[in-house]
């Protein structure tokens, strides 16, 4: 399953790419379990600047839905609380970060494109955070931080959608772009965080970054460790397919 991360060195640039294409990208808990490998081990390899991308023509779907059935909620908990480790890692991480986005990016990939410090999308890309429609509190303080609290009362509360166009007025992008341009972006970005050693950045981190680790943590156990997880996932999943039908 190694192949479902694709990890990329060139000197002290970082590439990870989502493998995952029949699933959308989705994180699953072994391409979790290698991101937050791959991020932890950057920063020892002297890493100036890591890079997120999807394969095919997706950036991600979320969290994997698939499999429930042998799903109970101890276990959908702890692959929340440990896509929340990852996600922790990313927006604290001593080094700079960019997400370059396309196709959809739900939910906790949503989540993944939001904690790096430079977010690009394609345009027509959409984003959607459906976690409190069953009752998971994921990244909800880091997205409020990034578009403003009464935007993201009102996103998350109505479950809405969001493109491209749409995620950079609001201040969840920090820019739009056509994938063809990605590459001379993603050096423009290498060339700027190498101008902070480690040390000026982790300073920079400090002062610019609001240290919410142990509150975000508290607020995401609280919501996945209330009984009935994998009950209230499953409704979700079933009105979702409902509803495509519906409208299909």
């Amino acid at each position: 399953m190694d192949d479902e991360l694709i990890v990329e060195r060139d000197e002290d640039v970082l590439r990870l790419t989502l493998n995952r294409l029949n699933k959308a990208n989705a994180l699953n808990e072994s391409l979790v379990t290698s991101l937050l490998s791959a991020v932890r081990s950057a920063a020892a390899e002297d890493t100036r600047l890591l890079t997120i991308r999807g394969a095919g023509g997706r950036f991600s779907g979320g969290f994997d839905l698939g499999g429930l059935d042998k799903e109970d909620d101890a276990s959908l908990a702890k692959r929340f609380i440990n896509i929340e480790t990852l996600l922790q890692e990313i927006y604290h991480a001593p080094f700079a970060t960019l997400a370059l986005v396309k196709g959809v990016a739900f939910g906790a990939g949503a989540d993944l494109a939001g904690v790096c410090e430079q977010r690009i999308a394609a345009p027509g890309t959409i984003f959607r955070m459906p976690g409190l429609q069953f009752g998971v509190v994921l990244g909800t303080a880091r997205f409020a931080h990034r578009v403003g609290t009464d935007t993201a009362r009102a996103i998350l509360g109505e479950n809405r959608s969001f493109d491209a166009e749409q995620a950079l007025e609001m201040g969840f992008l920090t820019g739009v772009a056509d994938e063809p341009l990605w590459d001379i972006l993603e050096e423009r970005t290498a060339e700027s965080a190498r101008r902070l050693n480690p040390d000026a950045r982790a300073a920079l981190n400090q002062a610019t970054i609001p240290n919410t680790r142990a509150e975000d943590m508290a607020a995401l156990r609280i919501s996945v460790e209330q009984s009935g997880l994998k009950h209230r996932i499953e409704a979700y999943v079933a009105e979702f397919v409902t509803q495509r039908k519906s409208s299909g």
